[in-house]
C-alpha cells in the first residue's frame, strides 16, 4: 500500500494575528526576500486569499505568484498587502551596524 503525503501548509499553523506579526517580523530580521515574501504569503493563505485579492486590488493569481518562496513581490504589493492584513513595517538599526555604511555616509 502506498503512502499518501500530503503538502504541508503552514498557513494552518499561524492563526493568531500575534503568530502572523512574529513570521513576518522573523522574515524581515533574516534578510532573505524568499523567506519575506514566502512568509507574507503564508500569513495572506491564512487570512484568504480572496478577500485579500479584494482588498489590494490584485489578482489572486498574481498573489500566489508574488508571495511564494520564488517570487519576486514589488515594494508596492508589499505594501498593499502588509496594509491590506494590518502588519506593520517597521524599521531600526541592525545590531552590528550602529554606524552607516562609509559609502553610505558620503550621501547623508
Amino acid at each position: 500500500m502506498a503512502l499518501a503525503i500530503k503538502r504541508f501548509d503552514a498557513s494552518k499553523h499561524f492563526e493568531s494575528p500575534e503568530a502572523q506579526a512574529r513570521l513576518v517580523d522573523d522574515a524581515l530580521r533574516s534578510g532573505n526576500a524568499g523567506y519575506i515574501a514566502n512568509a507574507i504569503g503564508v500569513v495572506a493563505r491564512a487570512r484568504g486569499m480572496s478577500a485579500l485579492a479584494k482588498a489590494t486590488g490584485l489578482s489572486r493569481q498574481a498573489l500566489y505568484s508574488a508571495l511564494s518562496e520564488d517570487g519576486n513581490p514589488s515594494l508596492d504589493t508589499i505594501v498593499k498587502v502588509t496594509h491590506a492584513l494590518g502588519i506593520e513595517l517597521h524599521a531600526g538599526a541592525a545590531a552590528n551596524e550602529a554606524e552607516p555604511q562609509a559609502e553610505l555616509k558620503a550621501y547623508a
